[in-house]
């Protein structure tokens, strides 16, 4: 269903028609390590190290069958279309699903945060020499509730205080850490010291003992999730046509040996039953300091490092997701309570609702007596809420082909048919495997599990669609002025960066920050 606006470039200039004013262009390799940094993530190594060896075979499936058809996708769709998911999905389905999918986008956030602070919280254990309060429950609860509300009440007095900040802790608390295992893992190959894991070419292969076995690689798809972010750079490359897909290939290689390298490099000095899906990282550091004879301080300190990475990440994307949400409320979707901004501008409506979401999931770590069981149903739960908008995403861009043929992109997927149902298919088995527990799960039932999964996503993910359906004209407040300018959020370059510099905060089409899993 194509929606009653007018198209972008059919019509003379449209505003929602992406507006060249490039001045400087983007190089391939400036692309590609700006995407590096923008997907790179420690969070989901320790999930994937339990495999050794079949961790590689685990990360280069989604990167064929998501990643890639994922920045294909949105590259298109950001060189026709300003304005990011929202008007994408809107454009190719109207408002309702537009509304929905930018809910989505926002609210897998929310349940995101959790799982950001959880790992934060076994890097603090780490920090104050207490490995043990990693496995705690109760102390994993109350780290996120106070950084969580700290960084909220930070966000609330308004300002760009923490942007750059959090554009070096991605640096300095993800790439510097991975780098460093990398080196530590060569140097325990290559001096003959005992790995945990085969290091067999056999054992590429995972080992297969059911569905249950390998449904930890669902994380990798939230891992892999944000790839879309640097799409709206498209129009600043000389050449999109030949330098994008080049881009894409190389920052495809980066982001798989980011993953790859020190996901081994835990794997063979950690043994498998100590692994802990939040503490994991930590641990791979303190057995290596501990065999070199190094001090406990080096391992506080390296998960120090950790973890004011991951904070500053947490402090400068708390607000930014909300902000697609609040521009579609704005336009009457949502009630005006949920629409209020405090003294600052900030969306403190929308906030207080984020923060009593993320309370009530941060007390899943107290029900849930494992930690790690808590934080892979936090992780299936997102990443089936994020997979749901991918899928929307793929099947927007197949319809978009169809109905708006005219529209002017600077970059077009080459057999797009292949490439979204290649993309929609991954995500939607993808989102099939969330609803099953892992491998080891016993938290609860695993009768329970799908069913507890599929409440939560009917809960977090029905809201728009009611809002939609309740909506009173009163709750549009917009003057007719506002009314005459198109509702979009393009992106624009982070405080204090330019577009080919970085680090640069991960940004969405949107121009609000993206999913944040870097860290």
């Amino acid at each position: 269903m194509s929606t009653s606006q007018p198209s972008p470039r059919t019509t003379p200039n449209h505003p929602l028609a992406p507006r060249s004013s490039v001045t400087t262009y983007l190089g391939v390799g400036q692309l590609a390590l700006l995407t590096l940094v923008v997907v790179a993530s420690l969070r989901s190594l320790p999930a994937m190290a339990v495999f050794g060896l079949g961790s590689v075979t685990l990360y280069i499936l989604p990167a064929i069958f998501f990643l890639i058809p994922t920045a294909l996708v949105a590259a298109e769709l950001a060189t026709g279309w300003k304005g990011g998911i929202y008007v994408w999905i809107r454009e190719a389905m109207g408002n309702r699903w537009g509304f929905t999918a930018v809910w989505l986008q926002w609210i897998q956030n929310v349940v995101w945060y959790p799982t950001q602070l959880a790992f934060i919280a076994a890097a603090l254990a780490f920090v104050f020499l207490d490995p043990s309060l990693s496995s705690s429950g109760f102390f994993t609860a109350v780290v996120i509730l106070v950084l969580y509300w700290g960084s909220t009440l930070v966000t609330l007095r308004g300002g760009n205080l923490f942007a750059k900040l959090g554009s070096w802790g991605g640096i300095l608390g993800t790439l510097l850490p991975a780098a460093i295992l990398i080196v530590f893992g060569a140097i325990w190959v290559f001096t003959g010291e005992k790995s945990q894991v085969p290091l067999t070419p056999d054992a590429v292969i995972p080992p297969f003992t059911g569905i249950a076995s390998i449904v930890l690689i669902v994380s990798n798809f939230l891992a892999y999730a944000g790839m879309e972010v640097n799409a709206v750079h498209v129009n600043q490359m000389k050449d999109p046509g030949r330098g994008f897909p080049r881009s894409i290939l190389i920052s495809s290689i980066l982001i798989l040996l980011v993953f790859i390298l020190p996901t081994l490099a835990i794997s063979v000095a950690v043994p498998q039953e100590e692994l802990g899906l939040t503490n994991g990282i930590m641990l791979a550091f303190q057995e290596y300091f501990q065999h070199w004879g190094v001090g406990q301080w080096a391992t506080a300190a390296m998960s120090a490092l950790i973890a004011a990475g991951a904070l500053a990440s947490v402090i400068t994307w708390i607000a930014g997701p909300s902000k697609g949400v609040l521009a579609a409320a704005e336009t009457g979707l949502l009630p005006p309570l949920l629409q209020k901004k405090n003294k600052a501008g900030v969306q403190s409506g929308i906030l207080m609702l984020q923060g009593t979401i993320v309370t009530i999931l941060a007390a899943i770590f107290i029900v849930v007596p494992n930690v790690s069981a808590a934080f892979v149903a936090l992780i299936d739960m997102a990443a089936a809420l994020y997979l749901i908008m991918y899928m929307m995403m793929f099947a927007a861009a197949l319809v978009l082909r169809r109905t708006q043929p005219g529209v002017k992109r600077t970059y077009r997927v080459p057999a797009m048919g292949l490439v979204a149902g290649v993309g929609f298919l991954a995500s939607l088995a993808a989102f099939v495997f969330s609803f099953i527990p892992p491998s080891g799960f016993s938290a609860f039932s695993p009768a329970l599990y799908p069913w507890i999964v599929g409440l939560v996503i009917i809960v977090l993910g029905a809201p728009p669609l009611i809002f939609y359906a309740v909506r009173k004209p009163s709750w549009d407040m917009r003057t007719a002025e506002d009314k005459s300018v198109p509702v979009t959020h393009e992106a624009d370059p982070p405080p204090g960066a330019d577009s080919g510099s970085a680090p640069t905060s991960r940004r969405r089409p949107d121009g609000t920050p993206g999913s944040p899993h870097t860290g």
